[in-house]
């Protein structure tokens, strides 16, 4: 059964596999999602994305051990809506990411996704 618990664990569960992969993996997040003239030489784009994994981890463990409410569901769900026009923006607009680069909109569908079965339940419980 889908709880509002599991349906958190869940969320966490995206920020866990994604921001696992920029942390340890960082090279190849970026070899895998820029474009090449955007995979610039030294230590700086590696050590930014293993920072954005290490803080998608932190925000996984927020979402994982947080009491979430019907409200907090719903909060989350509507600030990840720009996270679709970025999406957007730099994949399709002005590319910066190659078209795997929207498994991170992949993962914020499924967030929401998420989210709105989060915001259900909690009503309903509440």
């Amino acid at each position: 059964m889908m709880t509002p618990q599991r349906i958190q664990w869940f969320i966490a569960l995206v920020f866990f596999i994604l921001g696992g992969w920029a942390t340890f993996f960082p090279q190849h997040v970026i070899d895998t999602v820029f474009l090449p003239e955007y995979r610039m030489e030294g230590r700086i784009l590696p050590f930014m994305m293993a920072c954005f994994g290490a803080q998608a981890l932190l925000a996984g463990l927020f979402a994982a051990f947080s009491k979430f409410t019907s409200t907090t569901f719903l909060v989350y769900g509507i600030a990840l809506l720009p996270f679709f026009g970025f999406n957007y923006y730099f994949t399709i607009h002005d590319p910066v990411f190659t078209t795997m680069g929207l498994i991170d909109a992949l993962g914020n569908i499924i967030m929401l996704a998420l989210c709105y079965a989060g915001w259900k339940k909690s009503r309903i419980a509440e």
